[in-house]
């Protein structure tokens, strides 16, 4: 990828705090999971009930394995594969040194892999997974535009870069142990 000046400056601002992005799927909010400062700032931005946890996106594994158990690695690395390109978020037993703002306090932790250049870039720059969540506030409409962003979060996020016409339909998710789709 040949990032724009806009993903470059995005990247910077990622480093520490909570920026808005198209990703594989639709509009979202992130920051890095490895700043647990900014974690707390965008569920704070969101009104999200800190108990419902978040997904960590990321363009590799090698970036989640921090924060799940390690003994389903292999598991996750067969649903990633099964997944056919089709974007899933699975459920997988956290690590137990995981914070509670990721998992939301449950013994699961949501986690999605893709090949969505721009996630890419940001993993790979930072070294880090994304938390990433919609880009509205709980209960709200997920914003489809800068001035419906700006109308949710007023001056809140660190930076924002525009959606794209693709950011429609939210991921798949499956909880990896059982094999059950909750969406």
């Amino acid at each position: 990828m040949n990032p724009s000046f806009r993903q470059r400056l995005a990247l910077r601002y990622l480093c520490n705090g909570v920026i808005a992005h198209p990703t594989d799927t639709i509009y979202g909010l992130a920051c890095l999971a490895s700043n647990l400062f900014a974690v707390s700032q965008l569920i704070q931005l969101k009104r999200r009930d800190s108990a419902k946890g978040l997904i960590l996106l990321a363009s590799d594994i090698s970036y989640v394995v921090p924060y799940i158990d390690s003994t389903f690695i292999s598991d996750l690395v067969d649903g990633v594969q099964m997944a056919n390109n089709q974007p899933t978020t699975f459920l997988v037993p956290a690590d137990s040194d995981t914070s509670t703002l990721l998992t939301g306090g449950g013994p699961l932790i949501a986690v999605r892999i893709t090949d969505n250049p721009l996630v890419q870039y940001f993993c790979e720059n930072t070294g880090s997974a994304l938390v990433s969540s919609s880009a509205n506030v709980q209960g709200q409409k997920t914003a489809t535009s800068l001035l419906q962003l700006q109308a949710h979060f007023n001056n809140g996020l660190s930076f924002a870069l525009a959606p794209t016409q693709y950011n429609n339909q939210a991921s798949t998710i499956i909880n990896l142990l059982t094999g059950e789709r909750i969406r």
